[in-house]
């Protein structure tokens, strides 16, 4: 068998160093991720106020050329000032979404098909008025119903309203790391940040790779990413730190609305209850997979006890 063959066998590509062909590892595609942030919470803010957190999550994007999307909730845009602040968003091109008026947990026994409606067409009804609001709308906490009448009434809702779900790949629990950091600094504001910065990259690192790797196993392929965060101050001091980690793991930023072109976010996966990360709900539907998940797919008890012992 001559180098070529050998190479072709193991799968490996040939480089030549010094006239001498040298197996390498095949040229895999890139992974590629988008920036998709939730709530846009600016009252009762940390550190930096709510301008100085706007700035620098923006300021960032625009370092990195990179195009999200901030799925709002209504009434945090009714005072003057969310929509002072929101308006940078779409005067920097960046793509709004509704996340509902009042933020409410859609399988909580109390949340009705009708009434959430009613929320989602109220929050419409404040964002409209922005020239990048498209119909994206994402769940709050994810959850897209816990019966069947629920999850497959508000799929027909969205469709008749022209809607589309703006899932989340890479799910996280990046909200759960920002209140442990605020915690700390409203008693103690000269607190040491660096131990959550580091605690954050790890764990969206993680994250990342997990939900990457659960793609390929359940899809056979790769997926354009949507990574869930959220608008705090967490990712006012470290969203570039992210995305810098991320790309020195060999990862693409791409805008948002290249990832939503993705097949993979036409998907309805049939399961109960509905909701969590896009690639988790499919790997829940695929029933050789569901067994090794964990419901909720992320959450702050999760990250409790090791956040906690090391003293964050």
């Amino acid at each position: 068998m001559n180098r070529r063959d050998f190479t072709k066998l193991l799968g490996l590509s040939a480089l030549t160093v010094g006239g001498n062909a040298v197996p390498s590892l095949a040229s895999k595609p890139a992974p590629q991720f988008s920036i998709t942030m939730d709530d846009f919470n600016w009252h009762d803010p940390v550190k930096l106020s709510a301008a100085e957190r706007n700035q620098a999550i923006l300021g960032t994007l625009r370092a990195h050329s990179i195009k999200a999307a901030l799925f709002v909730v209504g009434r945090n845009v009714e005072a003057k000032e969310g929509k002072q602040l929101l308006s940078a968003w779409n005067e920097a091109g960046h793509l709004i979404g509704n996340h509902t008026y009042s933020h409410r947990n859609f399988n909580a026994p109390e949340s009705n098909l009708w009434s959430y409606e009613d929320d989602i067409l109220r929050a419409e009804d404040v964002l409209k008025e922005f020239s990048r609001f498209r119909k994206y709308f994402r769940f709050p906490m994810l959850k897209e119903g816990n019966t069947a009448a629920k999850r497959d009434g508000m799929r027909a809702f969205l469709a008749y309203r022209g809607y589309r779900t703006g899932h989340v790949t890479i799910d996280t629990s990046d909200w759960y790391i920002d209140l442990r950091l605020t915690t700390r600094l409203q008693k103690d504001p000269a607190a040491d940040v660096k131990p959550y910065r580091d605690y954050y990259l790890e764990h969206m690192s993680a994250r990342a790779e997990y939900y990457d790797a659960l793609a390929q196993r359940v899809l056979g392929h790769q997926v354009k990413h949507t990574v869930l965060v959220h608008f705090n101050l967490l990712n006012g001091l470290f969203l570039n730190d992210m995305i810098e980690m991320l790309k020195s793991k060999g990862w693409q930023a791409i805008d948002a609305e290249e990832a939503f072109a993705d097949p993979v976010f036409a998907a309805k996966p049939n399961i109960l209850p509905a909701g969590e990360s896009i690639v988790w709900a499919l790997a829940k539907e695929k029933g050789t997979i569901a067994k090794s998940l964990r419901y909720p797919a992320e959450d702050g008890e999760y990250e409790k006890a090791r956040m906690d012992k090391l003293g964050l």
